[in-house]
């Protein structure tokens, strides 16, 4: 507004000049033009204040009430906040004595427990106080009444001695012996106890799995001898053979390793040997040399030596044969000749091969029925008396040498344990093993298997009784069943029932250590009182 009113004045004062200058009658405008500018001017400013004045006045009012605002808000901000920093300060405060509180509880408890604890270990303490107290003056009174005793007891001692005429060590010998015969009743009254539980229902179990197992076993019963007879057609022969100062029968005998008996008999010519191989060899060559007529030194080297070859071709072959017919597979050449060598094997009369297939047989049969490898039973079977083909030329037992020979061949564990541990050598390992033993024993003890003369036989007997004789208390002994078994009659007066146990197991073991026999023997002992009373 100002500046729009500078052109007027500026007109105004424009027009004043020319009026001056044109005439002397412009004056009068020019100064009320002057006049009338300065009137609008100051009018002018006389609004433009007023309005400033309200402008400043609304201006003032609009802050105020702005500040106003920003002042309630910001109060309530303030407020807000000012609530909230004293909720959390009140939050915290009760945490913070919810902790005090607990903590206080805690430590009281603590201190409470302390206080226990400290209260018992001063009751253990006067206890063992009290107790050390009064172990002392009960080992002062033990120490008095041990002090007594020994002395009570020497009176006794020497009382005793005087009634009974007993020396210290014959009483100390009597009482050591009671205790034993106690001990040995109690063991064997627990041992008899345990049997009972347990064969309760194995026997069973035991008959029909072996029954079941041996009727699926067919095979021959064969049992050979340790010599063999040659066949002459007469005299002369017999006369041929034994040559000019018994040179021929010397060169045989040299050249086989045999014994050729020629006696009295007629027609007969016995060739004896424990080697069964050698036996055999013999008896060829001079099966040969009768037929060829050719009977001297040098023929004979020539025959032996071919017979020999001879035999050692079948042997492989029956070792082949016999692998074959079972079905076995993946065996060294070894172990094929050895068991062929079985076939002329015998063992207590009874043919070591035979035997050997008879128990894969029975073997493979009871591993089937306890759902095992019957194959592995079967390998374990045959070659569980390997090492009788070589115990003639090797030191040591059967089962030994066959168990070394199997392991160096790469037969399997169980297959080694087991022709290790058939006799029970060392411990078994495997549950084939123990099948092994199980149908070694089947296969000796059936009827038949094996064969003895009667005198030895009759001697085996009468041993065996006498064993079971030896003890006390033992009154009849009576060996049944071809020595398969013995039966013990004791006295009812000397043996009670519990010492039956430990008689019986200890006639076991005695005839395991010093009698020789195939299978196994059972002791049977028998304890029977009997009260006769007569009416009259």
């Amino acid at each position: 507004m100002l500046h729009a009113a500078y052109p007027a004045l500026w007109l105004a004062s424009e027009a004043g000049t020319s009026s001056f200058i044109m005439s002397s009658n412009t004056y009068i405008s020019l100064g009320a033009g002057l006049v009338a500018g300065c009137a609008v001017t100051l009018l002018y400013f006389k609004a433009l204040r007023k309005g400033a004045r309200n402008e400043m006045q609304r201006l003032i009012e609009d802050a105020k009430r702005e500040a106003e605002k920003t002042r309630v808000e910001a109060k309530l901000q303030i407020n807000e906040e000012a609530q909230k920093v004293r909720d959390d300060l009140d939050k915290e405060r009760k945490e913070l004595k919810e902790e005090i509180r607990e903590n206080e509880k805690r430590f009281r408890s603590k201190d409470d427990h302390l206080e226990k604890k400290a209260r018992a270990v001063s009751r253990s303490e006067r206890n063992v106080l009290d107790r050390e107290k009064k172990l002392g003056q009960q080992q002062q009174h033990l120490d008095k009444l041990e002090n007594d005793l020994e002395e009570k007891i020497k009176q006794e001692m020497d009382l005793l001695q005087e009634i009974s005429k007993m020396s210290c060590e014959a009483a100390e010998e009597r009482l050591m012996a009671r205790i034993e015969q106690e001990t040995k009743n109690e063991a064997s009254a627990r041992i008899r106890k345990v049997q009972e539980r347990l064969t309760e229902d194995l026997d069973k179990l035991t008959q029909k799995l072996l029954s079941d197992s041996i009727q699926r076993c067919a095979v021959t019963y064969t049992a050979d001898s340790l010599v063999s007879t040659v066949d002459i057609p007469s005299d002369e022969m017999k006369g041929r053979i034994i040559g000019r100062e018994g040179r021929n029968i010397r060169a045989i005998e040299k050249a086989t390793g045999v014994d050729v008996i020629v006696d009295d008999t007629p027609g007969v010519i016995v060739v004896s040997c424990f080697d069964n191989v050698r036996r055999e060899i013999a008896r060829r060559s001079l099966e040969k040399l009768i037929l060829d007529g050719r009977i001297h030194p040098s023929r004979i080297e020539e025959l032996v030596a071919q017979t020999k070859k001879e035999v050692d071709d079948d042997i492989r072959e029956t070792g082949k044969k016999t692998l074959l017919d079972l079905n076995i597979h993946n065996v060294h050449n070894k172990i094929t000749s050895l068991i062929g060598r079985l076939k002329y094997r015998t063992s207590y009369g009874q043919n070591v091969l035979k035997h050997s297939i008879e128990v894969a047989y029975i073997g493979a049969a009871i591993a089937g029925e306890l759902k095992l490898s019957p194959k592995l039973a079967l390998r374990c079977g045959l070659l569980h008396d390997i090492g009788k083909a070589l115990d003639h030329e090797m030191e040591g037992g059967h089962p030994t040498i066959g168990a070394d020979i199997a392991r160096r061949c790469g037969e399997r564990k169980e297959v080694v344990n087991s022709i290790a541990s058939h006799h029970e050598d060392v411990q078994p390992d495997t549950i084939f093993s123990v099948i092994t033993q199980v149908s070694d024993a089947i296969s000796a003890a059936r009827p038949g298997a094996r064969r003895e003369t009667m005198e030895k036989y009759i001697k085996r007997l009468e041993r065996l009784e006498s064993v079971a004789k030896a003890f006390k208390g033992v009154d009849h002994a009576f060996a049944i069943q071809a020595g398969r078994e013995v039966r013990v009659v004791v006295n009812a007066e000397k043996v009670d029932d519990d010492s039956t146990v430990y008689i019986c197991r200890e006639i076991a073991k005695k005839i395991e250590e010093e009698l020789s026999y195939p299978g196994e023997v059972r002791v049977t002992l028998i304890r029977e009182k009997r009260v006769v009373e007569y009416a009259r």
